[in-house]
């Protein structure tokens, strides 16, 4: 099962990243001013993650595949690193999609 990690920014602000089971690094979200409201993004993080609608597809100025995960107010709560190919990057929303329900959060 994954897991959502907080850590806190050299700026102060709280961040989390979703990771699989094998420890990678997922999803990245943006920078939050408490933790309060990191911990809302991980919740908007499991209510979206199972609704393709919700997942933008990109490419990078480098041809390189993205995703942002946004929420229903079209906000992202989470990118995710830059793949390769574009079947690398649905294997990404699909790893997001199974491992962020149930994911478990550790983290300061």
């Amino acid at each position: 099962m994954g897991k959502f990690v907080i850590s806190t920014r050299k700026n102060g602000e709280f961040q989390f990243n979703l990771k699989a089971d094998n420890g990678q690094v997922i999803l990245t979200s943006e920078g939050y001013t408490t933790r309060a409201a990191c911990e809302n993004g991980i919740e908007s993080v499991r209510k979206n993650s199972g609704d393709d609608a919700r997942y933008e597809r990109k490419r990078s100025t480098n041809d390189k595949h993205y995703f942002n995960l946004k929420a229903s107010n079209g906000q992202v709560i989470g990118s995710s690193e830059m793949y390769e190919s574009s079947a690398a990057m649905e294997n990404g929303i699909a790893s997001v999609t199974k491992n962020a329900p149930d994911a478990s959060v550790e983290g300061n």
